[in-house]
């Protein structure tokens, strides 16, 4: 028999916001409950309450953190009236990877991901290979013939030029370097997207 765990309550959810915040200046890997409790106006014998530990707390970070990936890429989608084609959608997609102002979430998602491949048994496990999964659906979403082996390769091809810039864009900071080669790796869809976004991405 299966249980459903209760909605979190209201103080759960705003320490989870504040321990977030935290998080994406201070990294997770060596988190510490007492300076992380501090600093968000807590204890530690409070979030292992409320987490079940700190394991439990860090996956709570990092299913936050992927959902922050989820709404930009459910953004992404939603500005444009009919699926706008890929090239149209890695363009957007790096314009957003790039931005100075998410520096922070970036290099916050590139440490879950390397943890996640070095300490697959721990609270990382699994983050990696669901972000994939993640990107590639909403690749395959806006893609004519999605379900070719070519059309498989073509996405998976976008995705390695965007994580790989992104890589490289942290390392650097050389964003007018790093943008200008990934716009040129990008392959160009022949399909060009038949409406004009609503709205640009914020």
């Amino acid at each position: 028999m299966t249980t459903t765990k209760p909605a979190p309550s209201a103080r759960e959810t705003e320490l989870l916001e504040l321990a977030y915040a935290y998080s994406l200046t201070h990294g997770l890997a060596d988190l510490s409950l007492r300076p992380l409790a501090t600093a968000i106006g807590s204890s530690p014998r409070v979030l292992l309450f409320l987490f079940g530990s700190k394991d439990g707390l860090i996956r709570a970070l990092l299913t936050r953190a992927r959902s922050d990936e989820l709404v930009l890429l459910q953004k992404i989608t939603s500005q444009y009236a009919e699926p706008p084609g890929l090239d149209v959608v890695a363009r957007e997609l790096w314009t957003w990877l790039a931005a100075e102002e998410r520096r922070p979430l970036m290099k916050l998602w590139v440490e879950a991901y390397g943890r996640s491949l070095v300490a697959p048994d721990g609270p990382w496990s699994d983050f990696a290979r669901s972000t994939v999964e993640d990107w590639l659906d909403l690749f395959k979403s806006v893609q004519p013939g999605k379900d070719t082996k070519a059309a498989q390769a073509r996405r998976t091809g976008v995705l390695a030029v965007l994580r790989g810039g992104l890589l490289d864009l942290l390392a650097t900071g050389d964003t007018a370097r790093v943008t200008a080669a990934v716009l040129r790796a990008l392959p160009v869809d022949n399909s060009p997207a038949k409406s004009t976004p609503a709205d640009r991405l914020s």
